[in-house]
């Protein structure tokens, strides 16, 4: 099962919870945020549970975070490359405005941005909204 193989791989215990939470992922086409996986698991997982799962995904480098205008955090599969600490997500977010599905644009990474002298760069992250393809047709 291809969620054991992920876990396992990060280093970490397989749990029903965290294959259930990780085959959401899986079977997405964009983003999840926090409530849809509360509301489309197959087996009741508490809101807590949920929350650490998905820290622990961020940190282990299973998933990454994508910020919103809105201020809530979506979540999306990272790359085979990254790795615990270490994400190399830098890709441009897009999010439609008609039905709200947020897709990572792996192709389109988002530009360096000079920076005046001495500050330093943790984080770049870009959101395109906009009409999507399934939208549009």
């Amino acid at each position: 099962m291809q969620q054991e193989a992920v876990l396992k791989k990060a280093g970490l215990s397989v749990t029903e919870s965290r294959k259930t939470i990780l085959e959401l992922f899986f079977a997405s086409e964009g983003a999840l945020a926090h409530a849809d996986i509360e509301k489309h698991s197959s087996i009741n997982i508490d809101r807590v549970t949920v929350y650490r799962t998905l820290q622990t995904f961020v940190e282990s480098g299973i998933i990454h975070q994508i910020p919103t205008t809105d201020n809530t955090i979506l979540y999306a599969l990272c790359k085979d490359s990254c790795e615990a600490g270490h994400h190399h997500d830098e890709h441009v977010h897009f999010i439609c405005v008609s039905c709200n599905k947020t897709n990572c644009l792996d192709d389109v990474m988002v530009p360096m941005v000079k920076l005046p002298k001495g500050f330093l760069p943790i984080q770049t992250a870009m959101i395109v909204k906009g009409t999507c393809i399934d939208c549009r047709n």
